[in-house]
């Protein structure tokens, strides 16, 4: 099977506090995205890997992350779209329409290990759409005007992750459809529950974290230099 990966990678990161996009912030002594390719070539699952970054950013990813840490000839660079959704279907429309399945990730996610690619690709090549996720440790309220309105059963509650895999002609025809439509959903899964399609679990990794602060690049950078200290141990 033939299967390629997009990284979307043009989000601002308002939250991060900082006056650069949060993907080209330091960690462990490069860039946060170019962990994240890394662990995406590492992994050897894909044969395309697809880069979708913020308009106007392009040179700055050429400069700061592809030149200095990847190779030039795996990845190629899509400009993002004005949503999320958007960014992701250029990156879509990118791909060799030989692609059979396609994986979608976070590139503020820079810790996933490359077995979850594996895992997510077979359960997609299987039912045909797959998402990581974890269950939720905390009680989750369900909260409108400070007031408690339910609480959810915390065991039928997952946190969702990326990667999520997908047949590619399943995704983009559901892309496809929803551009139409004008519908945009929170994730690539959320797409294809809106049109009636089945999605698939599989079980993620609680250190699968998305850095959104920079509280998050703390946590990273801790558990990236225990990870460092492991590989040495066994060395």
């Amino acid at each position: 099977m033939r299967a390629a990966v997009i990284i979307p990678a043009a989000g601002r990161g308002l939250r991060m506090g900082k006056n650069i996009n949060k993907q080209y912030l330091p960690l462990s002594g490069k860039p946060l995205l170019a962990h994240t390719l890394c662990a995406c070539i590492d992994s050897q699952f894909f044969s395309a890997i697809v880069v979708v970054v913020t308009p106007g950013e392009e040179e700055l990813f050429r400069r700061d992350v592809l030149l200095p840490w990847l190779p030039q000839d795996k990845i190629t660079i899509v400009t993002g779209g004005k949503e999320r959704q958007d960014s992701v279907y250029n990156g879509l429309r990118a791909l060799s329409a030989e692609t059979d399945l396609v994986c979608i990730h976070d590139g503020a996610r820079p810790l996933v290990r490359t077995s979850l690619f594996g895992s997510c690709l077979c359960m997609a090549e299987q039912h045909g759409a797959a998402i990581t996720a974890v269950p939720v440790k905390d009680t989750i309220k369900i909260v409108a005007d400070n007031q408690v309105m339910s609480t959810p059963p915390r065991e039928t509650l997952w946190a969702v992750q990326t990667p999520q895999a997908f047949r590619f002609n399943l995704l983009l025809s559901v892309y496809r459809r929803a551009l139409s439509e004008n519908y945009y959903a929170t994730d690539d899964a959320a797409l294809l529950e809106h049109y009636g399609y089945t999605v698939r679990v599989v079980p993620g990794d609680y250190e699968n974290i998305k850095v959104t602060t920079a509280e998050d690049l703390v946590v990273a950078e801790t558990l990236l230099r225990g990870r460092q200290h492991a590989d040495r141990d066994r060395l």
